[in-house]
């Protein structure tokens, strides 16, 4: 199918989600693959990622760019040849790219109850607001988590230590994610919405 969701946000970031309905084989038409996406993509053993894969490189024609556009620097951060800023996630039957000339980071995660289990890995100052049987909040609050550390990418950034995510309803759809990381302290526009039992947040530092 085509785009599932794009949105334009008043900082001139764009957000474009895809819904993975198509074949592998249909996913491939209209991209150009290079060389080390094709040795990617086969060296994938599930098809729900190489889909995702395929997917993510069909957000990129839609936003205007080749795969060739695209590459990742040695922490595994994507990058964009003219210099926007790009973050990338896939859950599932979802993708989604945001790009900006701001420091962004994106995640999609299916609302599972699961979410509840592992909550006290990831969670710290928001249990004063939310709990484990929360779900829907929890799953915005790893989603909002999730984006800043892709924002930030720095290798030792914890979760539960280096972030806070302040309290928030979910019919306002949106929030202030903070990142303090030994003496660094970054404040970060965050928006959140729901799909299908999907969660998406994505976050543009201030």
């Amino acid at each position: 199918m085509p785009l599932y969701k794009t949105i334009t946000t008043p900082e001139n970031s764009k957000v474009l989600i895809w819904k993975i309905e198509e074949s592998y084989s249909e996913l491939q038409e209209g991209i150009e693959l290079t060389s080390n996406c094709k040795a990617r993509v086969a060296s994938m053993k599930s098809e729900i990622h190489q889909r995702g894969f395929l997917s993510v490189r069909q957000l990129l024609k839609a936003a205007g760019y080749k795969a060739s556009d695209l590459y990742y620097n040695s922490s595994g951060k994507p990058h964009l040849k003219d210099g926007k800023e790009i973050s990338i996630t896939h859950s599932f039957i979802f993708s989604a790219i945001i790009i900006s000339d701001k420091i962004i980071g994106i995640d999609i995660e299916k609302q599972r109850d699961k979410i509840g289990i592992i909550a006290h890995k990831f969670v710290d100052y928001e249990f004063g607001f939310l709990n484990r049987e929360d779900i829907k909040r929890l799953t915005v609050v790893w989603c909002v988590k999730e984006s800043l550390y892709k924002a930030f990418a720095t290798d030792g950034m914890s979760f539960k230590q280096h972030t806070k995510v302040i309290p928030f309803n979910l019919n306002e759809a949106q929030t202030v994610g903070w990142i303090f990381y030994h003496g660094q302290i970054e404040r970060y526009k965050i928006k959140f919405l729901e799909f299908e039992g999907f969660t998406c947040a994505y976050a543009i530092k201030s």
